[in-house]
């Protein structure tokens, strides 16, 4: 039997494609996925100066004998105010590597989760061509979503965009940005037509596009 979600603002239901939800869920494959997309967005510029790159002289802070003090040896070292860093972080990147098969599949299985709970809602962005807030508000409320939600649609669905993107715990996202971990971590999601057909071209791998790069 076909999963069912409402359609946004109105009282009707529209049939989700089974090809997108009606993955059994992959918990490993989804986990994999979820981290994948949160490493990747990690910028890892951190850096620190080692002890050969702080700008300190390598002479002694005072001789070795006669002061009556502590022998001392360069001041760069970690132990000392200003020292280089042991071991501390350098540029690099985070980037976890999934195959396509299997993030498709944890993408999958993420929706389906969603359309198992009723938590996935279809949008008219045409509804939207004149930019609402307002209107897009009452909507989810009226569709009683719960936060947070994650609005998917396309770079064209300016207007759904403006609409969506300033309501309080409300992610509007492009439909080729959108990874799992945006989507299993989301209590309710809203797709869009255009950008439902876009999901399920690229993740039966049914579309040109992704045919191409097969």
């Amino acid at each position: 039997m076909a999963e069912k979600a409402a359609v946004l603002g109105k009282t009707t239901k529209a049939d989700l494609p089974a090809e997108l939800f009606a993955e059994p869920f992959h918990q490993s494959l989804v986990h994999e996925a979820a981290r994948a997309d949160l490493a990747s967005r990690r910028r890892g510029t951190a850096s620190t100066l080692t002890r050969g790159e702080v700008a300190f002289t390598t002479a002694k802070a005072w001789r070795q004998k006669g002061t009556g003090r502590a022998r001392v040896g360069a001041l760069g070292v970690s132990s000392r105010f200003g020292g280089g860093v042991t071991f501390g972080p350098k540029p690099r990147h985070y980037t976890v590597k999934v195959n396509r098969k299997a993030r498709r599949r944890a993408m999958r299985s993420a929706l389906s989760v969603h359309a198992e709970r009723g938590s996935v809602a279809i949008l008219n962005a045409a509804d939207y061509d004149t930019p609402s807030t307002k209107s897009a508000a009452q909507a989810l409320a009226k569709w009683g979503a719960r936060s947070p939600i994650v609005v998917i649609l396309t770079a064209e669905e300016t207007g759904a965009m403006k609409s969506f993107r300033n309501i309080p715990r409300t992610t509007v996202l492009e439909v080729g940005a959108t990874g799992v971990a945006d989507v299993i971590g989301a209590a309710a999601i809203v797709i869009s037509e255009t950008a439902l057909k876009s999901l399920e071209e690229r993740l039966s791998g049914s579309g040109a596009k992704e045919k191409a790069a097969a």
